[in-house]
Order: C-alpha cells, then sequence, then structure tokens
C-alpha cells in the first residue's frame, strides 16, 4: 500500500538530512502542513533546535490578498514557520523523490477565538470555546472555504488532506487539560458540544425546536452526570439523555451545516486545484462526532472527495463503514500514530497494516514522521520494508 508521514516544515527547514530520511522510511507521500493549530513540538534530529512552539494558529506561506479587507483572515506563522516555510520544506521532500500533499486544519484555532469571540460555538450554559469556530455561521464557512482552497493548492502539491472540516466540540487537547474529572462519554460530549450561538439557535428554530427549551433540556439531562451518573455511548445515548425527537433535531441541523460546509470547501478545492488533485477528509463515519476526525456520512462524503483519513491507532474498525459503500477507486487511508511516546506502536505496523489493508484500507497515514525518536522510526522502516 502507499504510505505518506506527516511531517511539519520545521521539521525540514534547516535540516539538509530530512527530505532524506524521511524518503528512506519508505513511504512515497509527505503530507505536509500548510495550515496548522497552535503547538509544542519536539524535534528529536533537527540540528538547530529540539523544541518548537507554534504561538497560535497560522498558514505556513505567504496567504495572498484574497484576504484584503476582510475581517476574517488567517495568521501568519511567526518565527517558527518565517517566510514560505511550506514552499521551502516541499521543495526538499520532492527533491528527495516524495510526492508532497498539503495536511490543512480549518475549523480548529483559538487565536480566531480570541480575537473573534462571536465566532466560536457557545455550549448550554453559555461557554465559548474559542479553539472551535462555529461551523454554521456565514462568515465563518466563507473563511474556511478561502482557507482551505488558499492553503490546499500550494505550488508543487499533488493533493490535499483536510483536517476538522466539521463540527469541533468540547473535547480538544488544550494546554494543561483539566476537562476529564467527569466520565461525560459519547453521549455526555455530544450534548457538551451543542452550539447556542444565535446562528445555531435559529438553526434549531428551521427543524421544530425552540432553543431556550433546548438549554434547558441540556442541562436537565445532563445534571444527573455531574452528579456521576453514567452517560451512555453512542446516538441511542444521546436520544436516552435529550429525548429521540430533541436529538434527532439537532443532529438534522449540524449534519446540513456539516455537509454543505464539506460540499462547499471541496468544490473550492476543486476549481483551483489543476487536475488529478486528490482531495481527502480526516473523518469518522459517525456525523455526530467532533473533532479534528471530524463526523461525516460515509456514503455522502466519499461521493464529494477523492476519499478519507480514518484514525485506526485505537482499533481499523472505523474502516468498515467507508469500505461498505463500495465505491471505486475511493482512496481509504488508515492513520496509524507510529510515536511510542504518545500512545503508537510502530512495532505492530505490520499486523496493524496487515489488518487494515483486510477491512478495506488502501492506503496508509503515518502521524508522525518529525515526532517520532529514531527507535520509532526503525519500526516504521523495517515494516514498510517487509511490506
Amino acid at each position: 500500500m502507499k504510505a505518506s508521514a506527516f511531517v511539519y516544515p520545521w521539521d525540514v527547514n534547516g535540516d539538509p538530512e530530512a527530505g532524506d530520511r524521511i524518503a528512506q522510511l519508505g513511504v512515497q507521500q509527505a503530507t505536509l502542513a500548510s495550515a496548522y493549530h497552535s503547538t509544542r513540538a519536539l524535534a528529536p534530529r533537527h540540528p538547530r533546535h529540539r523544541v518548537v512552539t507554534a504561538e497560535h494558529a497560522a498558514v505556513l506561506y505567504p496567504p495572498d490578498d484574497r484576504w484584503q479587507g476582510r475581517e476574517l483572515r488567517p495568521y501568519p506563522a511567526g518565527d517558527w514557520a518565517p517566510g514560505d516555510a511550506f514552499g521551502e520544506a516541499a521543495a526538499a521532500l520532492t527533491d528527495a523523490g516524495l510526492e508532497v500533499h498539503t495536511w490543512v486544519v480549518l475549523a480548529h484555532n483559538s487565536r480566531l477565538g480570541a480575537d473573534h469571540p462571536d465566532t466560536s460555538v457557545v455550549n448550554a450554559y453559555g461557554d465559548r470555546y474559542p479553539w472551535a469556530p462555529c461551523i454554521a455561521q456565514p462568515a465563518t464557512r466563507a473563511y474556511l472555504v478561502d482557507l482551505a482552497a488558499e492553503a490546499s493548492v500550494r505550488p508543487g502539491a499533488r493533493g490535499t488532506e483536510l483536517e476538522s472540516l466539521g463540527w469541533y466540540g468540547l473535547a480538544h487537547l488544550h494546554a494543561h487539560d483539566k476537562t476529564a474529572g467527569v466520565g461525560l462519554g459519547d453521549a455526555g460530549q455530544y450534548l457538551m458540544s451543542l452550539c447556542f450561538c444565535p446562528t445555531c439557535r435559529e438553526g434549531y428554530g428551521e427543524h421544530g425546536l425552540d432553543a431556550e427549551q433546548l438549554v434547558a433540556s441540556v442541562r436537565a439531562a445532563l445534571a444527573p452526570v455531574w452528579q456521576g451518573a453514567p452517560s451512555d455511548g453512542g446516538w441511542a445515548g444521546v436520544g436516552k439523555l435529550l429525548g429521540d425527537t430533541d436529538a434527532t433535531a439537532t443532529r438534522a441541523w449540524r449534519d446540513e451545516r456539516a455537509r454543505t460546509l464539506q460540499e462547499t470547501a471541496v468544490a473550492a478545492v476543486r476549481a483551483a486545484a489543476p487536475a488529478d488533485f486528490q482531495v481527502l477528509l480526516h473523518a469518522d463515519p459517525e456525523s455526530y462526532h467532533c473533532g479534528a476526525n471530524v463526523g461525516v456520512d460515509p456514503g455522502h462524503i466519499l461521493s464529494v472527495a477523492d476519499g478519507v483519513v480514518v484514525p485506526c491507532t485505537a482499533g481499523t474498525g472505523l474502516l468498515t463503514p467507508f469500505a461498505e459503500q463500495g465505491r471505486d477507486g475511493a482512496v481509504l487511508a488508515a492513520n496509524f500514530t507510529v510515536v511510542s511516546g504518545m500512545g503508537g506502536r510502530p512495532e505492530s505496523l505490520t499486523a496493524d497494516a496487515e489488518q487494515a489493508r483486510g477491512l478495506g484500507a488502501t492506503e496508509l497515514r503515518l502521524y508522525h514522521a518529525g515526532l517520532a525518536s529514531e527507535g520509532d522510526l526503525a519500526e516504521v522502516r523495517a515494516a514498510l520494508a517487509g511490506g
């Protein structure tokens, strides 16, 4: 199977050996970040630094003039990725014989939420999630569509992988995160991720819900959970907490907003891209799920994009709903963390890849070539050499 390793520009720029090192893993592609959220990243092999702090979500290239005069616009990177950091890294990776695809993070941006609080998801208690732009708001949707087109179609890129092109919610790997004290479960996470900004309140009304009554219902449903009662998993658990009618109506609104955003963003990328430019989404097959791997309807998203990147580190079962669509030519990329310090199992990559192939995976994604230790990378080289 074709394999690609995720990488940041700062893993490559300033390290003349980086391109060849990644190619020697046995991958054919590098999925290189062009728009990324804030992070603090280890760089265990770079000759100039060991820790990179990306202070805010940013584009890793010079944005063009489409943003002039607009209130919502991408932020340029600071000294962690100066100038056209993406372009410089892409050239080095291409010179090493790798196909380069862009890695674009969209609806995950704490800086945007800090500077423009009204763009953020607001929960039933009135708390804003600054990392989570509300994808129902027209101005936010326009910003995300244009960002997808610009950040995806960079010089030298042969395709793109769009992350967080959908709803983000409560769950977030935040600095010094302290939200695990109550076990919310799948259902509780959904209720805590429902947005009650003015746009979403109006949207719920279009689906027959009174927003204030829905707020009260969500709070009432969560009250026992705060006291330690279990929050049943799965969509059935949401219906049990909120009532099937209200749960279905909220999902209808949110699914419609996510689906149409995905359609519009992918169309914008295709309009800006050359022929044969591949467009994939990081995706989860349950449309009510939130996060970097956005919840989608498998049949719908495979009719829009060329395929999906599916999280498989915790198991390969999420591949099945996509494979069951039987869509010829669709890319089903199984994404495995190969950084042992982040919960990955690079020593099991051969077996995991075979299992993924048996469930319909056509490609592999390896997270992450820049973060992994040399021992982890040795396991990857051995696995890909044997495959």
